[in-house]
């Protein structure tokens, strides 16, 4: 994922910490460039190398490692159970049923009679077709 491009910037015209503001430059409908000013008061400046951006403070003790590990749900396979990976879980348009049971289920519904729906058969390659 590419960096966000950095906005904050201490102005030398007015001496304000503030935003640096990017607006499309046109020749007629071609684009020819971007307009860097001050979202304060507005001086521009000359190209991306004479913007003077403020550097971000990193905060000591707080990174990567300092993060919670993300929650788990489910346990190892606990969600495999579940009535919409089972063969009998039939769906269509108004209700979800159980074919076996012959009543109305949910899809995180779970039962005894849990039964795994097969895998469906990999699709077969068909030879390319050849230009003439």
């Amino acid at each position: 994922m590419p960096s966000a491009k950095p906005v904050e910037i201490l102005c030398p015209a007015c001496g304000q910490e503030s935003f640096l503001k990017r607006a499309p430059r046109y020749d007629g409908f071609t684009r020819v460039g971007e307009t860097l000013s001050c979202a304060a008061c507005g001086h521009v400046f000359a190209d991306e190398a004479s913007v003077p951006f403020q550097h971000k403070k990193k905060i000591a003790g707080f990174d990567a490692k300092n993060l919670p590990p993300p929650p788990r749900v489910f346990r190892a396979n606990e969600n495999a159970r579940l009535c919409r990976y089972c063969e009998s879980y039939v769906v269509n348009p108004f209700i979800q049923r159980c074919s076996r049971l012959e009543k109305e289920v949910e899809a995180t519904d779970t039962c005894d009679n849990f039964k795994p729906r097969p895998e469906p058969p990999a699709p077969a390659q068909s030879p390319p077709k050849s230009v003439l």
